[in-house]
């Protein structure tokens, strides 16, 4: 293809991957080659580390074929980075991209993405550079402000759902032992939470969910298992990674520090530990880790339709000339295609949206039926197992 004689535009991602993140690649790549204001595209590889070495891919001259296929596939085709950005950091990427004549920047991450975005764009109306810095929401832990929910969680959420029920069906299968699931999402529920989806009945698991909004005593714990464990003869437990104690420990789990903060490495180990303990049970952990973000078998279509969605908007607020904002998605109606709006970075910028309280019942063991109907546009159904009766 013949490349536009419009200004440069850079695509870099931030943060933990998705899913489905490649999509809203896709996304920018397909509106961009639509308006003449945008020349060439490029991806930054590893995240604004890229920016700083100046090592970019040229996205602008890849055939569709290939991109539609990269746009299908889960991670970072770019690569990421979780790298902290000092002042002269953000001085030197306004600097080379300057130079390069970068006039469009896309910022695909979460709210300490849309940290560096803000600070990035105060710089450039500082001064008084033409850069169009526009975010692009991503985050599994559906924790970003100003948006219905995030591209990524509903895939991730229908990856832990999935696993919520067939470890249940194992569970079922061979009784006599609890289980602890341990589910991704940092600081809040929202993931946990989606593990419900598993449940047909009140005796499918996950029979406790945790929420790490909410500090769990150990005594409520043990008693919680006990009750559920002495009527079934099992137990099924989803509880996420940031969970901690009355304490605020993390129940004498070890314990890595990273770029936000300290987090448990084996909670749910530690957990089927202290029951099998203390209740002398049969217990065990789970951790599927990882895969949660990166399982291209659970990706749910409206969650990759509704991130190339972001990264199309993206590119239509830049020539639009709406910088320092983040493309939000709106609550889903249902049979209507998915729907954009934007926010200030200003309102996304470093704050987390914890789940609600009213979504958690009175107990802080499980969900409350009004999530079901905020999850499942989302996720799309999770099939359940039929059984012999």
């Amino acid at each position: 293809m013949m490349r536009s004689s419009g200004a440069g535009a850079v695509l870099v991602h931030t943060g933990g991957p998705t899913p489905v993140i490649n999509a809203s690649l896709l996304g920018v790549w397909e509106e961009a080659r639509k308006h003449p204001e945008i020349g060439p595209l490029w991806g930054a590889r590893f995240g604004f580390d890229g920016v700083l070495r100046e090592d970019f891919i040229d996205l602008s001259g890849q055939a569709a074929e290939l991109m539609n296929a990269v746009g299908r596939t889960p991670s970072s085709a770019l690569g990421t980075s979780r790298r902290e950005l000092a002042e002269e950091d953000l001085q030197r990427i306004i600097a080379i991209l300057r130079a390069r004549e970068i006039r469009f920047l896309f910022c695909t991450g979460g709210n300490g993405s849309m940290e560096t975005a803000r600070l990035l764009w105060n710089m450039v109306r500082e001064s008084n550079r033409e850069l169009q810095i526009v975010g692009i929401p991503k985050t599994i832990d559906n924790d970003l402000m100003e948006t219905h929910h995030t591209p990524g969680y509903g895939s991730t959420a229908r990856f832990f759902a999935c696993a919520a029920r067939d470890i249940g069906a194992d569970n079922r299968a061979l009784p006599g032992q609890v289980e602890f699931i341990e589910v991704l999402g940092r600081n809040v529920g929202w993931l946990a939470a989606a593990t419900s989806l598993a449940r047909r009945g009140p005796e499918d698991a996950p029979h406790l969910i945790y929420f790490p909004e909410r500090r769990l005593p150990i005594e409520q714990l043990l008693d919680d298992v006990h009750r559920v464990y002495s009527k079934l003869n099992r137990c099924v437990v989803a509880v996420c990674e940031g969970q901690l104690d009355e304490h605020g420990q993390p129940f004498g789990a070890d314990v890595r520090s990273g770029s936000r903060g300290s987090l448990a490495m084996n909670l749910a180990h530690r957990l089927a530990m202290l029951v099998s303990k203390r209740l002398r049970i049969r217990a065990r952990s789970e951790k599927p880790g990882l895969l949660g973000r990166a399982s291209a078998a659970s990706i749910s279509e409206r969650d990759w339709a509704e991130s190339r969605l972001c990264g199309q908007r993206a590119v239509l607020a830049a020539i639009q000339e709406q910088g320092g904002n983040m493309v939000t998605l709106l609550e889903p109606h249902p049979g209507q295609p998915p729907e954009t709006g934007l926010a200030s970075l200003d309102r996304v910028a470093l704050l987390e949206r914890r789940f609600p309280e009213e979504w958690r019942n009175e107990p802080g063991n499980d969900v409350t039926p009004e999530f079901r109907n905020f999850i499942e546009p989302l996720t799309g159904e999770v099939p359940l197992f039929q059984e012999l009766r």
